[in-house]
């Protein structure tokens, strides 16, 4: 299983870059909305990452970074995932609060999950607001990637 996952992140890692490359070429097009789903996408995973292996203080679930910091905050949360891969048991449940302050139990396993697929969900709400503003989405298909 953590060859999968390891596939998986490196593939969002691949994403995210490609995306990023968007905001660094076009800071000047792109809608708030756009700025704000990638943003939220990159604080997540590092939100996630800090609940299984707390190693930094955590980004606000919203916050808004400088375009030019986005790229090692995708770096950053890439690195730290592989370590939690390679360091922890998937099958270990983490207690957590939410940003709401409920708390929670999930498995190393299901927050990987999440943080895969809730990435792609936000990249897909990007690409549409892409369009809104002119600019060609990002295809970021998994299939793609594995072409």
């Amino acid at each position: 299983m953590k060859p999968f996952f390891k596939e998986l992140f490196d593939y969002n890692h691949y994403a995210n870059t490609k995306l990023g490359s968007v905001y660094n070429e076009y800071p000047d097009k792109l809608s708030e909305k756009a700025v704000k789903l990638y943003n939220h996408i990159l604080n997540a995973h590092q939100i996630w990452n800090n609940r299984i292996n707390p190693l930094q203080s955590s980004f606000g679930v919203w916050e808004i970074h400088p375009i030019n910091d986005l790229s090692n905050i995708n770096a950053t949360n890439h690195q730290q995932t592989l370590q939690i891969l390679d360091d922890f048991d998937f099958h270990i449940i983490i207690s957590y609060k939410t940003s709401n302050g409920l708390l929670f139990n999930s498995s190393i396993s299901d927050i990987l999950f999440h943080v895969i697929n809730h990435s792609t969900y936000h990249r897909a709400q990007i690409a549409t607001e892409f369009k809104s503003v002119g600019l060609d989405p990002i295809n970021t298909d998994y299939i793609l990637y594995k072409r």
